[in-house]
């Protein structure tokens, strides 16, 4: 085996070990599970009735919610023929990390009393939402980072984002249960900037075109990534929700954006490309862009006929950015998004968080009854006029893309060290330090895929 195969192996192995010797000692030291009454150790800062009430937290919810990221996610990273069996091992990496860290680190600023994290179920659910996150941002990177590279973004990532989501939900008081702002845009927008300052443009070319590749067997992990999507993601939207006797207004809208967001694939997609039928990659794409148009505003006053306009605007905007706004990303903004986050998280994204932002408007008495206290509790309490929580609501947008943008772009410069950088002469090292693809793996099929046509992560 080459030397610098072996060095890069024996280097994954290594920081692996030291990280998670730090996450043990770090437990051992602060990490406690929370006791019955957790109500009693939350900080003034946290609304305790919404956010951490583990008695009244069912366990399905947090089954679906955990499925989600480990199914869901993983099976959508092994699209790409050429990549697709080595990024589904790196994003088994990358969760069984960033969970460990995300506990931690939301531990410090959420459930820390008396010198101690106390651990519930909330912890491990509010972990998979960074989580989700930080395997949002991984595709736009897909086939480009070894996996020490994908293992320091992880370290990085599930850092600011928990402090972003700090500062958006718990000082600020932003509403946003099914995570617009604090997963879709903040994953897609930092691992853009990280892509950015990645740039390499002869490397990335000749990647680019190998990333194309696809075959049968990335074909039917897209179908069962897609059934997982439909089947979890209105739980995952709804999962901060606890309170049993309201009614599930954010598994509702979720399941209405998606269906709309598939029929304008089947509308849009023969019109762009010459296909009379959508394939299952396009499918999936509309699925997620229909979930993160929803993610902020699935617990609003949406009704049902603003659900289906939110998620058709959602599909037909998934396919619109792949087939025009790809191409610009890549050849005048020098950014290549493997996956097309950008289209599927990051637009939807925003505009998911546009759309909460003029629903808040409505957040009366009037109009929501006793689920006023559930979406918007210091409405409820008097302390905010709705306008005042609209405010808020938009100001958190440009400071999510603040900290995504600074974010990634610092973890870039950190991933561009040399010392942590593929050496260029091993082809494709990136995706084979933990898995070799088999060679009938890798057989290339790009005229099965049009250009610009991705999936996502």
């Amino acid at each position: 085996m080459p030397e610098h195969s072996v060095a890069s192996r024996l280097r994954l192995s290594g920081l692996c070990f030291l990280l998670q010797i730090l996450n043990i000692l770090l437990f051992a030291v602060f990490v406690r599970y929370s006791p019955e009454s957790s109500s009693s150790l939350c900080s003034p800062q946290l609304n305790c009735s919404r956010r951490n009430q583990d008695s009244g937290f069912q366990h399905p919810r947090f089954r679906d919610v955990h499925l989600q990221v480990l199914l869901g996610f993983g099976l959508l990273v092994a699209f790409l023929g050429r990549y697709g069996p080595g990024s589904v091992v790196i994003s088994i990496l990358i969760v069984s990390f960033a969970i460990q860290w995300a506990i931690l680190i939301q531990g410090f600023l959420y459930f820390f009393q008396n010198s101690k994290i106390y651990m519930g179920a909330w912890s491990m659910v509010s972990a998979d939402f960074c989580t989700a996150a930080v395997l949002i941002s991984t595709g736009a990177l897909l086939g480009r980072v070894n996996p020490v590279q994908m293992l320091l973004l992880a370290l990085l990532e599930v850092t600011l984002c928990s402090l972003n989501e700090y500062i958006v939900l718990s000082l600020m008081g932003v509403s946003d249960s099914g995570r617009s702002l604090t997963v879709h845009t903040f994953g897609a927008y930092f691992g853009l900037m990280v892509s950015r300052i990645l740039h390499q443009p002869h490397t990335d070319k000749r990647k680019r075109e190998d990333q194309q590749d696809t075959g049968h067997q990335p074909d039917v992990f897209t179908v069962v990534g897609t059934i997982y999507l439909w089947i979890f993601w209105p739980s995952f939207t709804s999962a901060t929700t606890v309170h049993d006797n309201a009614e599930p207004w954010g598994v509702l809208n979720t399941y209405i954006s998606l269906v709309a967001s598939t029929m304008a694939t089947f509308i849009l997609s023969p019109v762009l490309y010459e296909e009379s039928t959508p394939r299952m990659v396009q499918i999936q794409d509309a699925t997620l862009a229909g979930t993160a148009m929803m993610g902020m505003a699935g617990e609003m006053l949406v009704t049902p006929f603003g659900a289906l306009i939110a998620g058709f605007l959602a599909g037909l905007i998934s396919l619109l950015g792949f087939r025009f706004f790809m191409p610009v990303l890549h050849s005048r903004l020098k950014i290549q998004d493997t996956c097309g986050v950008h289209n599927i998280h990051g637009l939807p994204g925003v505009l998911g968080a546009l759309l909460g932002t003029l629903l808040t408007l409505l957040a009366t008495a009037d109009t929501y009854g006793d689920r006023l206290e559930l979406v918007f509790p210091l409405v409820a309490q008097g302390s905010r006029t709705a306008a005042d929580q609209a405010f808020l609501q938009l100001c958190a947008l440009p400071l999510t893309l603040l900290l995504a943008t600074l974010g990634g772009c610092l973890t870039g410069y950190v991933l561009k060290i040399k010392a942590l950088r593929t050496p260029a002469d091993k082809e494709n090292l990136e995706n084979t330090v933990l898995l070799e693809v088999p060679k009938e793996g890798c057989e290339p099929m790009a005229s099965r895929k049009e250009p610009g046509i991705s999936t996502l992560v």
